[in-house]
């Protein structure tokens, strides 16, 4: 449902497919993730690549996981050239151009496995520690070679 409000077209098949906005950039949105706040880097990671700023909200507790996640969105995509504001309990990413770098993981399987979505659209990030996503995907970059450029 996020995907679909930001403009990107979802098809339900014998697996689901999302598409991208035809000719334009995704929308920003404000969403809180309280419920499902695992997939606020994800929404971090291509935020950048919006019209307008993207806004989580309801995501305080995920400073407390396997690192401080709203101060990684912050700090790593700062590095990469993105402005975010940082608030206690969300962030705000703006659009804006990618300079490339180098992530840190902070030894986080879903920071490596989000900022790699970053790095699959731009072509200029490295993911520092990769080999952190064995927690709870062990082939996960092994299957990331697979995907063609063109698919994204």
């Amino acid at each position: 449902d996020v995907l679909k409000n930001m403009g990107c077209e979802i098809i339900y098949d014998d697996e689901i497919i999302v598409k991208g906005p035809e000719g334009g950039a995704l929308k920003g949105i404000t969403v809180s993730m309280s419920d499902f706040s695992d997939q606020a880097l994800t929404l971090a990671a291509i935020a950048p690549f919006c019209d307008s700023p993207v806004e989580i909200t309801g995501i305080g507790h995920i400073r407390k996981q396997e690192s401080d996640r709203i101060s990684v969105i912050k700090n790593e995509l700062e590095k990469i050239g993105i402005k975010v504001e940082e608030g206690e309990t969300s962030v705000k990413i703006y659009p804006g151009n990618i300079t490339g770098g180098v992530v840190n993981t902070y030894n986080d399987h879903r920071v490596a496995m989000s900022f790699t979505l970053t790095g699959l659209r731009t072509g200029n990030i490295t993911i520092e520690n990769p080999l952190c996503c064995k927690k709870t995907f062990e082939n996960y970059f092994e299957i990331i070679k697979n995907i063609k450029l063109s698919e994204i």
